[in-house]
């Protein structure tokens, strides 16, 4: 058994209500909690955090090691643009993790198009909206069982 960490940044705590046409009606509480039985259908275990602070997001990325987190899902919102510090927290620690964005950032404004976190994440899963993390945590499931590629 493994311990996930999935980690939300800032707005994520709106989703259901937040510009539902581009993020869904579905709340983050019920996509933690989907995600939470597929972990344990999966033999793990899901913890789950999100902040609109930056500083809790990095605190919660230097906590994971020693909290047994062997693997991270990561949506970090706007932070995604922005976040040097959350990036260099990531290495620092070595924490393998897959980026998950619901929107398509790609079909978006041209500054979402960049991201501090693509280039060291294990994966990328935008644009399918709540079905990208249940998605992430599958692939994380296969490469913890170490049968995906690298």
């Amino acid at each position: 058994m493994a311990r996930l960490l999935l980690l939300n940044g800032p707005n994520l705590n709106l989703l259901g209500t937040r510009e539902p046409g581009l993020y869904g009606a579905d709340t983050l509480d019920a996509i933690v909690s989907r995600c939470t039985v597929l972990a344990g259908e999966l033999g793990h275990e899901l913890v789950a955090s999100q902040s609109n602070a930056e500083h809790e997001l990095v605190e919660a990325v230097q906590k994971a090691k020693p909290q047994g987190i062997d693997f991270m899902i990561l949506n970090p919102g706007a932070f995604t643009h922005t976040s040097i510090s959350l990036r260099d927290a990531i290495l620092g620690v070595g924490l393998p993790f897959i980026e998950v964005h619901l929107s398509n950032v790609h079909a978006r404004a041209a500054f979402r198009r960049h991201s501090y976190f693509s280039d060291i994440a294990v994966g990328w899963i935008v644009g399918l909206g709540p079905l990208g993390y249940e998605l992430a945590l599958r692939a994380a499931a296969v490469r913890l069982a170490g049968t995906a590629p690298r």
